[in-house]
């Protein structure tokens, strides 16, 4: 039971990481990227080339990674969303175009990589197994939480407590009234793409670090539990993003504990619809109130 619950945490982490790419896009901008998986699984390819590659450490591979989405993240913002900014259809466009970019990142892959999983070298992390309070947990287990925790906290202190988080804010609460008052409303919004792409790249890599080796359906393994995490902690509420990844990871854990893995698939989707009904807003979220 205890070790079901450890993994659902060490599962949660990566969901959470996952979703939040999702969540910072649309609590700023109101932009929902579907080419987020599609980079995050570009992530994980790039960090098994980078490995194999040049060998470095893994504590090096993760900021190269991090580098690589913050670069794809502003190429998504430019080449799907920027131009077609101002037109009345703008969030629905911006939708399907990135669906269609997500798709042409896919078949890049496939192009570079061909159709066959791609796997971390031999031997190229030290997955050491520890025995903490009866929980038996691999060093890939503890590093991908703890990195996982990090960039989470990091974030949150960013959009909390700095200028470029306040300008962030003041962009999600009135684009054109931050204009006003000296914002540069471009440079945050690439910002924001940058640091979603960020995160979703190295939490690519990580789940590809844990399993060994990625796929071209990686991104789409996740994408759905990114939706339901999203929804279930709130519409752009990075707390309730954080809590939401590992609250469906230790609710994964238990359906394999009490039933079978065949139904973990399932849970994702039964907690979604309880939210809906129950609680549209999601667990953290709330109703804004307009004044005319």
């Amino acid at each position: 039971m205890l070790q079901q619950l450890a993994n659902g945490v060490f599962t949660g982490s990566i969901y959470a990481l996952f979703a939040i790419g999702f969540t910072l896009v649309f609590g700023i901008l109101r932009h929902l990227n579907l080419a987020h998986p599609a980079v995050f699984t570009a992530g994980a390819f790039v960090g098994i080339e980078v490995a194999t590659r040049t060998a470095i450490p893994v504590w090096i591979l993760f900021p190269v990674v991090a580098v690589f989405g913050a670069l794809a993240g502003v190429l998504v913002e430019r080449i799907a969303f920027r131009p077609l900014r101002g037109r009345d259809d703008e969030h629905f466009a911006g939708l399907i175009s990135s669906v269609a970019l997500g798709g042409v990142v896919i078949a890049l892959l496939q192009a570079r990589y061909g159709t066959e999983p791609q796997s971390f070298p031999r031997e190229y992390f030290p997955n050491q197994l520890f025995e903490i309070a009866g929980i038996r947990v691999t060093l890939t287990q503890l590093v991908t939480l703890g990195l996982a925790l990090v960039l989470m906290l990091g974030l949150a202190w960013l959009v909390s407590a700095t200028s470029l988080g306040r300008a962030m804010r003041a962009v999600a609460e009135n684009p054109t009234a931050a204009q006003v008052v000296g914002v540069n409303v471009g440079w945050v919004t690439a910002g924001t793409y940058a640091m979603s792409s960020a995160l979703g790249t190295v939490a690519g890599a990580l789940l590809a670090l844990n399993l060994g080796q990625a796929g071209r359906d990686l991104g789409a393994s996740i994408e759905l539990v990114g939706f339901a995490v999203i929804i279930l902690g709130g519409l752009g509420s990075l707390w309730g993003a954080m809590a939401a990844g590992v609250i469906l990871g230790l609710a994964e854990a238990l359906t394999i504990t009490y039933f079978d893995s065949t139904w973990k698939g399932l849970v994702a989707f039964a907690l979604l619809f309880a939210v809906l009904v129950l609680r549209p807003r999601g667990l953290f979220g709330h109703v804004k109130v307009r004044e005319v």
